[in-house]
């Protein structure tokens, strides 16, 4: 049985058609677009790509918001525009095939459960590190929602006290200090203050400071530009601080670090494990979770969306 997977992230939609064993064997993509109809017209636009090429029996949309109980409204979404929006039934009105929603990160969760780096994990947390932060915990490889399907909302916990402000409303949230875009955030703060010492990220900027990316900031930390290492040092201090807290709660035997910044992980893991360690409460004197990055990178949430579809239009 083959399904499509749709990542809907806040700078882009990406589909694959999945076969049964975990296996991407097409692909098409899209530009996020502001606006709710514009969205879900990029949605079916590269879903129809796929449709017309493969034999597809549902749709599985992995959603950067949060997620209803019934797992087809969008309640609301930092970075896309849904609010209260029965999104799976409105595109698979258009399809003409079944939808089913899920959290990015819990999507992702269930894929790297099923064929990556959570199997066998009884207790598991999956941290994604994108645009923002996701967050999903995997309890015996079923995915814990919490009492309104919203749990665990990770990237907007408040670690930093009046700290940057957040699109969800507060300020000083963990992914405005670790993810791609506070990787950028950083590197222009610490740029602004001494333009001289990056010569490679002061050349980035200078051509078109918008366009910085932390893919950009990785890219010249990897060349050794000085600016770019402390701002991917400063992303696995919280990145550190932020899974000590998370593991104080849920105390995981597996913490897995996925999203797009999970490619760039040989540059900040082992400090980020340092840093857990130290601020791990108890730390000496219990387990440490193994922190890994995702095996399936930044298709996890693709492949878990389409392994939901594929179980829950069976089960229907």
């Amino acid at each position: 049985m083959r399904t499509v997977g749709v990542d809907v992230g806040g700078t882009s939609v990406r589909a694959g058609v999945v076969d049964s064993t975990g296996q991407i064997i097409d692909t098409a993509r899209g530009q996020t677009p502001p606006g709710e109809r514009a969205l879900e017209d990029v949605i079916c636009a590269v879903v129809g790509t796929l449709v017309e090429r493969h034999d597809v029996s549902a749709v599985g949309l992995a959603v950067a918001g949060f997620v209803g109980a019934d797992r087809a409204t969008v309640l609301f979404a930092p970075h896309l525009p849904w609010r209260a929006a029965p999104v799976a039934d409105r595109v698979a009105a258009r399809l003409g095939l079944p939808v089913v929603l899920e959290h990015d990160a819990n999507a992702a969760a269930v894929g790297e459960h099923r064929y990556g780096a959570l199997r066998g994990a009884r207790v598991g947390l999956l941290v994604a590190l994108g645009t923002g932060i996701g967050g999903a915990l995997l309890l015996d490889g079923a995915v814990f929602r919490g009492a309104h399907g919203v749990a665990p909302e990770l990237g907007h916990l408040r670690l930093v006290p009046d700290g940057r402000p957040c699109g969800c409303g507060k300020s000083g949230c963990w992914e405005r200090y670790c993810s791609g875009t506070a990787l950028a955030a950083t590197a222009l703060d610490l740029l602004a203050a001494d333009p001289s010492a990056a010569p490679l990220l002061a050349r980035e900027v200078a051509a078109d400071p918008g366009a910085l990316t932390g893919r950009k900031v990785a890219a010249a930390a990897r060349e050794g530009d000085p600016v770019a290492q402390r701002a991917v040092a400063d992303l696995a201090h919280w990145l550190g601080e932020g899974l000590a807290l998370a593991a104080d709660v849920y105390d995981p035997e597996v913490i897995v670090i996925g999203g797009g910044v999970s490619e760039s992980a040989e540059l900040f893991l082992d400090d980020a494990r340092a840093h857990y360690t130290r601020a791990l409460t108890g730390a000496g004197h219990r387990p440490l979770a193994r922190i890994r990055p995702a095996q399936l990178g930044d298709d996890a949430g693709l492949v878990g969306a389409a392994a939901l579809a594929t179980e829950s239009h069976r089960s229907a």
